[in-house]
């Protein structure tokens, strides 16, 4: 299902893959949405991105980690530059913002090599760089979160 087909407000679309990229890529902060029995779970953080994947890491217990091995289906939002545009009225105040919406499907990464290779794209998408080394006791005691994204969309306001 294409979910971004779904936005009611077609003048705020952002359709441009590249620019929705652009946006994954600047940003600091990814929220990820889970759903435990019906009852949403949002949570705030660090990420990187390539291939089309979001990838997280986390330790190895945790409520997003129970959710996740009961249902891997997902939804994280990032966003950049928001400002609040005062009005003179309460309902004329708006809010100015670039973000994206993505859905896919989690899993969680076992294999250490793998880990490095996450590791190593969370730190470039915070640092630049991504030829850190990690011992392999942190990286046993790690646990790392990919989404496969399966559907993205970006809205500019």
């Amino acid at each position: 299902m294409n979910r971004s087909k779904a936005m009611r407000r077609k003048d705020k679309e952002i359709k441009d893959k590249k620019i929705i990229t652009s946006i994954i890529q600047k940003a600091k902060v990814c929220r990820l949405a889970l759903s435990n029995k019906n009852i949403p779970y949002i949570v705030p953080l660090n990420y990187g991105f390539q291939d089309n994947c979001i990838y997280f890491h986390s330790a190895k217990e945790g409520k997003k980690i129970d959710i996740i091995k009961q249902n891997n289906n997902v939804c994280f939002e990032i966003d950049l530059d928001f400002k609040l545009i005062p009005g003179k009225k309460a309902c004329d105040f708006t809010a100015s913002y670039i973000s994206v919406v993505g859905f896919g499907k989690a899993e969680i990464v076992d294999d250490l090599e793998k880990k490095r290779d996450a590791l190593n794209i969370i730190m470039k998408h915070y640092t630049g760089k991504n030829n850190y080394s990690f011992n392999e006791k942190s990286l046993k005691n790690t646990l790392i979160i990919k989404i496969k994204i399966t559907d993205l969309s970006g809205k500019k306001s």
